[in-house]
């Protein structure tokens, strides 16, 4: 078909075509002649006394300095994982799947349930005594009694 036959519609879409191509091809070469290497100065960032980030970089005259013996290092989460009895309440339990989920009492921490850790039978908004396992994605509830 030749372009005299074009129909109206058709020559406008062309047109439209051939102007994001060339408007595309106008943003590439700038993109091409504006990006230089970054400086490595530029990329260089540095954290302050209070764990903000600067393009500054410290004092050398202000540095403390500390023992290694002074600093305290804890996981609350750890903590609360090592073994101990725990009570709470089960805020989800799916009777067909075998599985639900323990809010504890203390941490309002979600651990997952398998009927298999269940000494007792189990349902939602039971009160519950547990301990504390680890599982694949997780800590698990193990022991799982009704707390009477």
């Amino acid at each position: 078909m030749s372009r005299s036959q074009e129909s109206f519609n058709k020559k406008e879409t062309r047109k439209k075509k051939e102007q994001k191509r060339k408007e595309k091809e106008k943003k590439r070469q700038e993109r091409k002649e504006n990006t230089g290497k970054p400086d490595f100065d530029d990329m260089i960032a540095y954290v302050d006394e209070f764990g903000n980030i600067t393009d500054t970089p410290p004092d050398p005259e202000e540095k403390e300095e500390f023992d290694a013996e002074d600093i305290v290092l804890s996981n609350k989460k750890d903590q609360s994982e090592a073994g101990g009895v725990k009570t709470g309440v089960i805020t989800f339990y799916n009777d067909d799947k075998g599985f639900g989920f323990i809010r504890d009492s203390e941490t309002k921490q979600d651990i997952f349930l398998h009927v298999s850790n269940a000494l007792d039978p189990v349902g939602e908004n039971d009160k519950v005594v547990y301990e504390i396992g680890k599982g694949d994605k997780g800590p698990v509830a193990i022991n799982v009694k009704l707390n009477k």
